[in-house]
């Protein structure tokens, strides 16, 4: 579950300071073009403002008839400021009138509309009959606009002319140069326009190649940023790998057309390739090896400073007319900017990921009860990190945990918080709490957080002994399960509220799991979209699971590695099917696919107690005799020790009935149950105590130990590793890899 994404990323204080404010009615048709003339106007607004660093903008339409202008749209200002200006007379000595009069671009000193702005600069929009409107900024800063500045002003005007009342307006220029220069301008307004919603810098070099290439005949395109003292290519279009490859990283201590042009701040425009051997002759190999024959080098400013390097490049030797200079002089400043933000985000959104993949498993472990694969799948869309996370978890008893959540919303917090839950999780597992109390507990801490943070959940634990299941939901879609004879389920439960929303208690639920069956558990990212409810994705990836896992060999595999392969083979087919164009996705997705195995019948040996003195050597006398039907006689010893300790606890400071349970896995599990549920604690005992010695002795004979509850009593266990002997021996039986020999032996 996700909040939703909106525009590319602003600050609060720039999304108040350009929202625009439009003075007709909700039903107007101001222009002709409806909805589509609301989105011109707004991105109008808000580059206009940009590119001239201004205080506000407006855009009025010109009724030439009547000899008036009617406010339409304003940005950055008051209504009230806006509102002097609402209706205006061609014959007005104000900014928006004079450019209507004079056809041409008009830059008025003074602060006409009393925001404290320095002037006032006016654009004509060009129409079928003369002007169709004015777009006006009020500047902050003192002088008139340059002559880039005026540039993008103009492009900004053309396009948006071309684009409102449904793109039907002209310039009434005429004539081949004029229908080129009007097309330049209408393609530098559109570049404005995907540039306003790049955010990524791949979306910036897209949308300069998308709309600056072709009109101006260009078909080669290089973005390089400076770092230190080179340049790095950040992005490419219509050169070869080797090229560039050559190009990147170059140094500006060279004398090179780069270097001249970042040192002077100027574009410099080379019109074939005699000229540039001519003025750079130590460039001969770099020349020959470009398959291009004119250039336009273009240094991208922000801030005062030069960030990089913009090439347009042709493939045939070109003159450059001025206004072809003056509208790619233009683009260079343009894109700078937008580089640069798209640039910061960059790092930004790196180091979200970064963080992001830090606090997912990097891998996940291979249990003797539960292989798995999984797939995390950031936003195509939206551009941020989220909070989906997923882990399997090993429990005593080669019990297995696994766990998929989804924490609502996008960005660096929400990830943050996944990183705390799946922390939480983690602790709380080792705990061994069953499903329900894990939650009541993960419950308090998104509690905690604040109201604003909701998490959903999906906590499950395979008993492979018992075959069994116990999950619980907050919030989240349920698990699919395949069983072996190809039988596609989701169990029909009601999921609790997500975590945070809701109050314990948690339901647990149960399933029978036989031997070899798969669980797919995912995030509603995989399985919600625009165009499918959840329940529509659940019964298609259902659909999905049934193909895949009846065209892989996944029930047959008995080896690790062509299981492990097999699992991620199922991984691919269940993402292209169910998010087959990821990038149009606006929303995180995870999976994950979990092989069980249950225990074989001849791994585990049990018998009852009784309750008094002579269950300890009852209890040994049972260890020898199975350890030696296994084959572990070397653990006998050992292993006496570790069940006389546990049983003597038991009848001394709890109570019956009293079961061993022994488990043969990659290790051997030694567990002993009685019906109390009181903690066993390690203590110091003192050298006069004779007493509160025998869990120091459990824990030194063992790898490790703990203790787990049940409903009706506890159960103390302890693991130990197996003789490599028998695991060299018996490969297939422990499921652990056998050593190659040393050297010599």
């Amino acid at each position: 579950m996700k909040a939703e994404k909106g525009e590319p990323a602003r600050g609060p204080e720039q999304s108040e300071r350009l929202r625009p404010v439009f003075p007709w009615a909700p039903g107007d048709d101001i222009w002709g073009g409806g909805e589509r003339d609301t989105k011109t106007l707004d991105v109008v607004l808000e580059h206009a403002t940009t590119c001239l660093g201004g205080l506000g903008a407006m855009v009025h339409r010109h009724d030439g008839a009547a000899g008036r202008l009617r406010l339409v749209a304003a940005g950055g200002l008051a209504r009230e400021r806006a509102a002097v200006w609402a209706d205006l007379l061609d014959q007005q000595d104000v900014a928006p009138a004079l450019a209507v009069r004079r056809r041409a671009f008009v830059s008025v000193a003074g602060d006409s509309l009393g925001v404290g702005a320095s002037g006032t600069a006016a654009v004509p929009l060009p129409g079928a009959d003369g002007p169709a409107g004015v777009l006006s900024v009020l500047t902050a800063e003192p002088g008139e606009p340059d002559e880039t500045q005026r540039s993008l002003l103009r492009a900004l005007a053309g396009w948006a002319g071309s684009r409102l009342g449904g793109g039907t307006g002209t310039s009434p220029a005429s004539g081949p140069e004029a229908g080129a220069g009007r097309s330049r301008s209408v393609r530098m307004g559109e570049l404005t326009a995907a540039l306003a919603e790049a955010v990524t810098s791949r979306d910036v070099v897209r949308a300069v190649a998308e709309f600056v290439l072709a009109p101006f005949g260009a078909d080669g395109l290089i973005f390089q940023v400076l770092e230190g003292d080179r340049l790095t290519v950040v992005g490419a279009a219509g050169y070869p790998q080797e090229y560039l490859s050559m190009v990147d990283g170059i140094t500006l201590g060279a004398h090179t057309p780069i270097q001249d042009a970042v040192r002077t701040r100027t574009p410099l425009f080379i019109e074939s390739r005699a000229e540039i051997a001519g003025r750079y002759p130590t460039l001969r190999r770099l020349n020959d090896a470009s398959p291009k024959e004119a250039w336009a080098f273009l240094p991208m400013m922000a801030s005062g400073r030069v960030i990089g390097l913009c090439v347009v490049s042709f493939s045939e030797p070109r003159s450059f007319s001025d206004d072809e200079r003056s509208l790619l002089t233009a683009l260079s400043g343009l894109v700078g900017q937008s580089l640069e933000r798209a640039r910061l985000y960059d790092m930004e959104h790196a180091r979200a990921r970064e963080l992001q993949r830090g606090l997912l498993p990097r891998t996940l472990p291979r249990l003797p009860a539960a292989r798995a694969a999984a797939r995390y799948l950031p936003a195509g869309r939206g551009e941020e990190v989220g909070g989906d996370w997923y882990d399997l978890i090993p429990l005593s008893a080669d019990r297995v945990a696994m766990v998929i959540g989804d924490v609502m919303g996008h960005g660096i917090t929400e990830a943050a918080t996944m990183g705390r839950l799946r922390t939480a999780v983690r602790t709380l597992a080792d705990l061994e709490m069953p499903p329900d109390e894990l939650f009541s507990r993960l419950d308090d801490l998104v509690s905690d957080l604040g109201e604003d943070f909701y998490a959903t959940c999906l906590y499950a634990v395979f008993d492979p002994v018992a075959r069994t299941c116990s999950y619980s939901l907050a919030g989240h879609p349920p698990p699919v399960v395949v069983q072996p004879d190809g039988t596609v389920h989701s169990p029909d439960v009601d999921p609790d509220p997500p975590l945070g929303a809701g109050r314990p208690p948690f339901e647990t639920h149960q399933l029978h799991l036989p031997d070899g069956s798969f669980l797919v558990l995912c995030t509603d990212g995989l399985v919600e979209s625009a165009t499918r409810d959840t329940d529509e994705g659940l019964a298609q990836l259902r659909q999905v699971v049934s193909r895949a896992t009846a065209d892989t060999t996944c029930f047959e595999a008995t080896d690790e590695d062509d299981d492990v392969r097999c699992l991620e083979e199922l991984c691919d087919k269940i993402v292209s099917a169910l998010l087959p164009d990821h990038e149009q996705t606006n929303d995180d997705a995870g999976l994950l696919v979990v092989h069980i195995r249950c225990t074989p019948a001849r791994d585990v040996a049990s018998c009852i107690l009784p309750e008094d003195p002579r269950s300890a050597g009852q209890a040994r006398d049972y260890i020898r005799r199975q350890l030696s039907a296994w084959g572990l006689d070397d653990l006998t010893l050992t292993t006496e020790l570790l069940a006389s300790e546990l049983v003597g606890n038991v009848v001394r400071h709890s109570k019956g009935p009293v079961r061993l349970r022994l488990l043969r896995s990659r290790s051997l599990i030694c567990e002993v149950y009685d019906g109390s549920l009181t903690t066993p604690r390690i203590r110091h005992a003192s050298h006069t105590d004779e007493g509160g010695r025998g869990l120091q002795l459990v824990a030194a004979l063992s790898r490790r130990w703990g203790a787990r509850y049940l409903s009706d009593g506890k159960c103390i266990w302890t693991e130990q590793d197996l003789p490599p002997s028998y695991a060299a021996e018996n490969p297939e039986a422990t499921g652990v890899p056998v050593p190659p020999p040393l050297p010599g032996e």
